[in-house]
């Protein structure tokens, strides 16, 4: 078999989903595991959770019913809504939760006979400017589902644009136009995304959206005590496939971007793009070899990436090679430092991770 396996911790996973609930006690905390669980495996990651969760968050009913029809049946929230108004009929079918941010949403639902009222989740625009209702807007919306036999459990949700951010005036700025809202209506809120679980208590409502924090990222800018206990839940790990040992000026790789600046030892990995692995990794990018680190050296090719093994004389054929998590030694390569090397997020890395990259999951593992 090809050595690049994505080993998927569910120990790790449910540690950092009661990590959120130990941040936010008052809240119940929706585990969000839109996107295929942000690339781990929905259906999996949601039978490991399933027992602590009170709901699952997902963007859409596709990713819904999937989840039902593997057995899942604590509740599961629509973030997006729906995108057509017959979805209501499976809605009603499958007792979802929807969420609902424009006025087309609010008509079909009033004009859909459910066989029993449907739990939304009325969005607002704090701000962000993509989906929801304007603060002006709200109030006529809210009143018209409140009145509504169709819905049922009605909360505001909103999303905040900086709450990962070190500088909080447009945190505070959304916070304080939201709870003047909340007011107004007595409507139950639902507003804390990861960063806002991590970092600021003062948006902890009656739910929370704890997202790419239950697979060990850290959203903030600037890590704190809570986000330094995350635990990776996903670890890339591949193996030296091949070895080179190249001259002084040699190069390495497409459009030869990288040349030994000594006499050297390349790796060659079995990952590349066509695996998920970003392809504007730059030279330095840092990879654990046998739990050493080690850097990236020239392009990352469709197949194959290189990496300068010098100073790891023990480095062999089939040593192993994790691109992010844990190594067998327990030595940890975030994915969040890997991604800044990739100019992007560990979003796109984690959910980038393709489908010939098989998953394998574990309560542990070594």
């Amino acid at each position: 078999m090809r050595p690049l396996v994505a080993h998927i911790d569910l120990g790790a996973l449910r540690h950092n989903y009661q990590l959120a609930c130990r941040c936010a006690p008052q809240s119940r905390s929706v585990a969000v595991i839109k996107a295929d669980a942000y690339g781990h495996g929905a259906l999996e990651c949601a039978r490991a959770l399933e027992a602590d969760v009170p709901a699952f968050a997902v963007a859409c009913i596709e990713e819904a019913i999937s989840l039902r029809e593997g057995g899942i049946k604590v509740p599961i929230v629509l973030l997006e809504g729906i995108f057509t108004a017959d979805e209501l009929a499976l809605v009603d079918q499958y007792n979802f939760w929807i969420s609902v941010h424009t006025e087309w949403q609010v008509a079909a639902l009033l004009a859909f006979s459910p066989r029993q009222p449907i739990p939304v989740w009325m969005k607002v625009d704090s701000g962000m400017h993509r989906l929801g209702f304007s603060l002006d807007e709200a109030p006529d919306v809210w009143q018209r589902l409140v009145n509504a036999p169709q819905v049922t459990a009605l909360h505001l949700m909103s999303h905040f644009a900086t709450a990962d951010a070190r500088e909080g005036s447009y945190f505070n700025q959304q916070m304080t136009a939201l709870t003047t809202l909340a007011e107004s209506l007595d409507a139950p809120l639902c507003l804390a995304n990861s960063p806002a679980t991590l970092a600021w208590p003062i948006a902890h409502g009656d739910w929370n959206r704890p997202g790419v924090m239950l697979y060990g990222s850290d959203p903030l800018e600037e890590a704190n005590e809570i986000t330094r206990q995350l635990r990776p839940v996903m670890s890339l790990r591949s193996e030296i496939i091949a070895l080179r040992e190249l001259e002084e000026g040699e190069p390495v790789g497409y459009g030869g971007r990288w040349r030994a600046s000594r006499r050297s030892k390349i790796a060659v990995v079995a990952a590349g793009y066509g695996d998920g692995y970003d392809r504007h990794a730059v030279d330095g990018t840092p990879v654990l070899v046998n739990g050493q680190r080690c850097a990236i050296a020239g392009k990352v090719s469709m197949d194959m990436l290189t990496v300068d093994v010098t100073d790891v004389p023990e480095a062999v054929i089939g040593s192993e090679v994790v691109l992010w998590g844990s190594a067998s030694n327990g030595v940890v390569l975030p994915v969040d430092e890997v991604a800044r090397y990739c100019d992007t997020i560990s979003y796109t890395l984690l959910t980038g991770v393709l489908p010939r990259v098989p998953r394998r999951y574990h309560s542990a593992f070594a």
